[in-house]
């Protein structure tokens, strides 16, 4: 493999994978569907060895989950799914809480891809804290008395701020994701966006798409197409996902985040996630596990901030 010399006007090719600097101290790593960009503060030093740990880390990844994807793509039961791959143990992990719902661990993998390349850089000596944004799946690395901002987006459609929450060292949540009906991934639910913190990214991803799947009510206004009419090598085969919401009364709207609202609820009971905000038609619902202020706007109780964003 050969690194990248850390120059913004360079970039280099390993492997069929693509590693360019961006300003900043920060670093953009792509190949195939995984897209990464990964921000650091540190010594000058610590920024470059930082960025090539993460390079090196990346270096046949997307091979090792391809070798396994055949496993990856079934959905769990009782039986915990037999791999091999770091990566594809971490979604492996992250989804067997989940057990009883249809769920694969394909759920967890831009999680746990961003999971494992903050785990590769984080011992790096001199690193204050970073990032890895794996498509709006971050990973936090902190070190103490350091905070990082996190950006909430009420629709992914628009992908607008509808405010932030700081997560600082002393808190337990090392992981942010958020899931939608317009997200990259396929939803059985209408939700514009749901956003949940937890200790890790992959636990994270997995979480926030099963809540948004929980985000939802029958109604004809909402239309569902077959996974497999829109890409044949789904992992949810047959199975129904939306692909458009009309207008809904705000009672059904209600309904449907308090659907969602009340399994986020059962997430943080189990230890599974911290902190989950929920967004539908302009309602929004937060799940509150640490206290955090998700939206930095007021003080909120569980369950009760509607109608903002």
């Amino acid at each position: 493999m050969t690194l990248a010399v850390h120059n913004p006007e360079s970039a280099t090719v390993f492997d069929g994978a693509q590693s360019a600097p961006l300003g900043g101290d920060r670093l953009h790593l792509n190949e195939g569907p995984m897209d990464l960009i990964i921000g650091v503060e540190g010594s000058k030093k610590s920024v470059s060895e930082a960025f090539q740990r993460a390079e090196t880390r990346f270096q046949g990844l997307l091979a090792g989950l391809v070798s396994e994807l055949s496993i990856l793509r079934q959905p769990v039961g009782a039986a915990r799914p037999v791999v091999t791959g770091s990566v594809a143990k971490r979604m492996v992990d992250a989804v067997m809480p989940y057990a009883d719902s249809f769920v694969t661990p394909m759920a967890a993998v831009a999680g746990a891809v961003a999971d494992e390349i903050r785990d590769a850089i984080a011992d790096t000596g001199d690193l204050h804290k970073a990032y890895v944004n794996d498509g709006g799946d971050i990973a936090l690395f902190l070190t103490s008395d350091t905070e990082m901002k996190v950006g909430l987006v009420p629709a992914l459609r628009s992908s607008r701020l509808g405010g932030s929450t700081t997560i600082s060292a002393d808190l337990p949540m090392r992981g942010v994701a958020t899931s939608g009906m317009d997200g990259r991934s396929f939803s059985f639910g209408i939700a514009d966006a749901v956003t949940v913190l937890a200790p890790t990214t992959a636990a994270a991803d997995a979480a926030s798409t099963l809540i948004a799947n929980e985000v939802d009510i029958d109604h004809p206004a909402i239309q569902r197409v077959p996974a497999s009419s829109l890409d044949p090598d789904s992992d949810l085969g047959d199975r129904l996902v939306t692909v458009e919401r009309g207008p809904l009364p705000g009672a059904l709207i209600d309904e449907a985040l308090t659907n969602g609202l009340r399994y986020a609820r059962w997430a943080i009971s189990q230890g599974l996630i911290n902190d989950a905000y929920l967004a539908c038609a302009g309602q929004t619902r937060i799940a509150v596990g640490t206290l955090l202020d998700l939206t930095k706007t007021s003080k909120l109780e569980e369950g009760s901030h509607r109608g903002r964003q």
